[in-house]
């Protein structure tokens, strides 16, 4: 070999770089944001990476993908959990979910016998959000005939009630929902019975509790102490729903005994929206007489027709009231200073309560509530930080949850390994634009969200044709 071909050669190896190696592409990546992750405490700016519906990669190294989000200046969260929403079945309602922020929403206070035909109809709409519910105790009550409010089941009518119960649940309900306040006549036999069931089955109780305000002694604080000694007795996870929304003075004792429950191994936890009025049936039980009272002093003008804002009178409120139907109504009188309590508490979870909006009309919590909490508690009151505000609308809620939906356990974080439910927001902007008035407004603040890995909201827009959402159900026991 001749020197001049040893030297070309040796000059070769020294200049020419080795063969690139090719960059890993990924579907959609999160570049430069805020990458705040509750059950780990990671809080950096980083780059995420995610394929197919995985979170693959949280790095500040560069990465490559399909699609590129620009993150900087905002929050990478996990997606929020709605923990007590009954979503409509409309696209509407999946589109303003999206638009605050939330991935996945469940209707933890009630829900349909028939579950499957619950999933058909869900499934018909082409969700955005994953979605799931429980089996309504009230419906529970009808299908037994026990159709009397006031009155309490029979025995006969319990006992029917265990193996509806039971077969919902194995159908994919994830626990069962109690409206009592709704249903004054249920007896604390029926109540019983049904966390007998949901204990055997490994699903929730959640629950629209018993009493509401603080007038002695059918305080809401009395109400609590049913939940827990039940929960406690049979062994059930039990949740309070809305909890704040019927405290009106019962908070401090309400949520001293949950926490002293928990803290003691109940399985006991609450959650609350926070907005100062709450949403429901003129005709309903909760203003039958002594309402006033124990809406904390609440009186005629603070109830307003929920469709056209019309403010009562004392006239108009017993001529509506004594219409056939169900008129939805608001009334304000929830105290601010006990949301902060709420949201003071380890265990307190934000949850909208929303039902969704009717031809744009309704409670503006089923658009706003998450942007609302963010940009009002977080941001300008700062009753709690960034972090432990995160944890509120997405690791306590999926925590609460996982046991009976273990789908849940991959949710709530934001880590190598978990579902790429992911939403990106402005913390200098967050806020609700939802009103009483005028309640189809769209969150601001929220920019980027992401279901199951697919891009759903896209610089505040709804991406046409996505349909991310599945049904998260409690699983079919082995054979």
């Amino acid at each position: 070999m001749s020197i001049r071909l040893l030297i070309s050669i040796f000059l070769l190896s020294v200049v020419l770089p080795p063969p690139a190696v090719a960059q890993e592409l990924y579907d959609v990546v999160i570049l430069g944001g805020r990458v705040m992750d509750p059950e780990t405490g990671r809080d950096e700016i980083a780059n995420v990476g995610i394929r197919g519906d995985t979170i693959r990669a949280i790095t500040v190294d560069d990465i490559r993908g399909r699609k590129t989000i620009d993150a900087s200046g905002q929050i990478v969260a996990p997606g929020f959990i709605d923990i007590l929403a009954s979503i409509r079945q409309d696209k509407a309602a999946h589109e303003f979910k999206i638009g605050d922020g939330v991935t996945t929403v469940l209707g933890m206070h009630g829900g349909p016998i028939d579950v499957t035909e619950y999933s058909r109809r869900h499934a018909a709409v082409g969700p955005l959000v994953n979605f799931g519910a429980t089996v309504s105790h009230v419906e529970l009550r009808e299908a037994v005939g026990a159709t009397d409010r006031y009155a309490p089941a029979t025995p006969k009518q319990i006992e029917a009630m265990r193996p509806l119960a039971v077969q919902a649940i194995r159908d994919g309900a994830v626990g069962i929902g109690f409206g009592i306040n709704y249903t004054p006549g249920a007896s604390y036999e029926e109540i019983f019975a049904l966390f007998e069931v949901a204990a055997a089955e490994g699903v929730p109780c959640h629950l629209h509790a018993r009493y509401k305000g603080n007038v002695f002694p059918l305080t809401m604080s009395l109400a609590t102490m049913e939940v827990v000694s039940i929960a406690a007795a049979t062994g059930a996870q039990a949740q309070l729903a809305h909890l704040i929304s019927s405290t009106v003075g019962s908070a401090p004792l309400s949520i001293a005994l949950i926490e002293g429950a928990a803290a003691r191994g109940v399985d006991v936890g609450f959650d609350f929206h926070v907005w100062t009025r709450n949403q429901t049936r003129l005709q309903s039980a909760l203003f039958d007489e002594g309402w006033q009272e124990r809406f904390g002093g609440a009186t005629y003008s603070d109830i307003y027709v929920a469709d056209t804002q019309e403010r009562l009178t004392e006239a108009r409120f017993f001529e509506l009231r004594a219409q056939p139907g169900a008129l939805s109504v608001q009334t304000e009188f929830i105290p601010e200073e006990e949301m902060i309590m709420g949201l003071e508490s380890p265990l307190g979870i934000v949850s909208s309560d929303g039902g969704g909006l009717v031809d744009g009309r309704g409670h503006p919590r089923s658009v706003g509530t998450f942007a609302r909490f963010l940009g009002r508690f977080v941001r300008e009151l700062e009753v709690v930080d960034w972090m432990d505000g995160i944890a509120k609308i997405t690791l306590l809620p999926a925590e609460r949850l996982e046991q009976s939906v273990p789908a849940m356990s991959r949710k709530g974080r934001l880590q190598i390994g978990m579902d790429a439910d992911v939403t990106v927001f402005d913390p200098a902007t967050v806020q609700e634009r939802a009103t009483y008035a005028e309640p189809a407004q769209m969150s601001a603040g929220i920019s980027f969200v992401i279901v199951n890995g697919m891009l759903v909201l896209d610089d505040g827009e709804i991406v046409e044709g996505a349909e991310s959402g599945e049904w998260l159900r409690h699983p079919r026991p082995v054979p």
